[in-house]
């Protein structure tokens, strides 16, 4: 997606230990017009008509998410990271590694929200390693849910998580792939 890559060259930001910061417009300060682009794009690779509902992470894949699901008139799921006192009943979790945070996290979802039934996309802002969506697909699985598959707006490729997830056979559609960050120097995977 061009105009997603322009905005990452423009304004992304490569910091020590191959961080990428696209948060003045992706996941702190939002550009909800350039996040209706990026859903309507996700429009064009998955069969929106068959997906029930939207899952993601918390915290930062919340807003794209939304917007996914509010353009294509879905409900939206996001796992979250700590067990509140309104969760009622069961819960499907998942441990993972957190890249941004160094740490374990558990991923929560209430077996409220998530059945057998469910057709599920998940979307996501950005993937390093892909262990948050490795744990939303396990989530996914321990629901007996359909995976339709995942969007994901920035993925970092030099991490190779998301070439896991196509190698085990996942529909991965990643709208701007970095091959390689160095400050000043951000490249591009050719499209798939």
């Amino acid at each position: 997606m061009q105009e997603l890559k322009e905005r990452i060259v423009k304004e992304g930001k490569v910091l020590p230990g191959n961080i990428i910061k696209v948060d003045g417009f992706l996941n702190h300060r939002i550009d909800t017009e350039l996040m209706t682009h990026i859903a309507e794009e996700f429009g064009k690779h998955f069969n929106m008509d068959e997906v029930t509902v939207i899952l993601t992470a918390e915290a930062s894949g919340i807003a794209l998410s939304a917007i996914v699901a509010q353009h294509f008139h879905k409900p939206m799921i996001f796992a979250k990271k700590a067990k509140s006192d309104n969760i009622e009943g069961g819960l499907y979790q998942s441990d993972i590694f957190s890249y941004t945070y160094k740490k374990k996290v558990t991923l929560l979802v209430s077996k409220e929200w998530l059945s057998a039934d469910d057709k599920v996309l998940i979307i996501d802002d950005f993937m390093a390693n892909g262990e948050a969506m490795r744990g939303l697909c396990d989530i996914v699985t321990a629901a007996g849910a359909t995976l339709v598959g995942i969007g994901c707006a920035v993925e970092k490729g030099f991490q190779g998580g998301g070439d896991r997830l196509r190698a085990a056979g996942i529909n991965l559609k990643s709208l701007a792939i970095i091959e390689s960050a160095e400050p000043g120097n951000i490249v591009f995977r050719d499209e798939e």
